[in-house]
């Protein structure tokens, strides 16, 4: 049976503290995930998750953005958030923390890149949840602090891919994925 995934990537929304690399992972990264057919859930934002997207979205994936607005017209006016890179917007109207939640738990897995204090939301949450994550090592920000943050105390199980090369990282997390959902007998 043929496997769609849904792929969720969260990285911050502006790029000044990322890496050197930042722009060219970030588009490796996406073009990865449409050379995978999956589909790419992002936050609806700037920056990293809307580089990804928009290489993901050149290299004909389906891309699916929550935004923490009501509706279109706060996504733009309020937010001031892109629209042009999604074939779907959900508008979640649940502010950025609820809207992180509401992403992290609609994918299959989650790809952290570069990153800030919502990055590192999206992660602990898909870690408490258990889903299968990958970390872009090397982006800079939240992502290269993961390492150390996972070493200490945590419940579960760890399900977490340390990666450098997007390429890898994405072949990586999807293995995962499948092996997962045969546990659970999903899919």
């Amino acid at each position: 049976m043929f496997e769609k995934f849904e792929i969720a990537v969260s990285g911050s929304a502006v790029v000044h503290h990322c890496g050197k690399k930042i722009e060219k992972l970030a588009r490796e990264l996406g073009r990865e995930i449409a050379r995978q057919n999956c589909n790419l859930l992002t936050g609806a934002t700037t920056g990293v998750p809307y580089l990804v997207a928009k290489a993901f979205k050149e290299a004909g994936g389906f891309s699916i953005g929550f935004s923490p607005a009501a509706s279109e017209a706060e996504h733009i006016k309020v937010y001031k958030l892109p629209t042009d890179v999604f074939d779907v917007i959900v508008y979640t109207g649940a502010d950025y923390a609820g809207r992180n939640v509401i992403m992290t738990k609609s994918a299959d897995g989650v790809i952290i890149i570069c990153g800030r204090m919502g990055t590192l939301h999206e992660f602990a949450t898909a870690f408490e949840i258990q889903k299968p994550i990958g970390v872009l090592e090397g982006s800079g920000g939240t992502a290269d602090k993961i390492r150390f943050i996972v070493t200490g105390p945590y419940r579960g199980v760890k399900k977490i891919i340390f990666e450098r090369d997007p390429k890898k990282l994405v072949r990586k997390l999807i293995e995962l994925i499948k092996k997962e959902k045969l546990k659970v007998g999903k899919k």
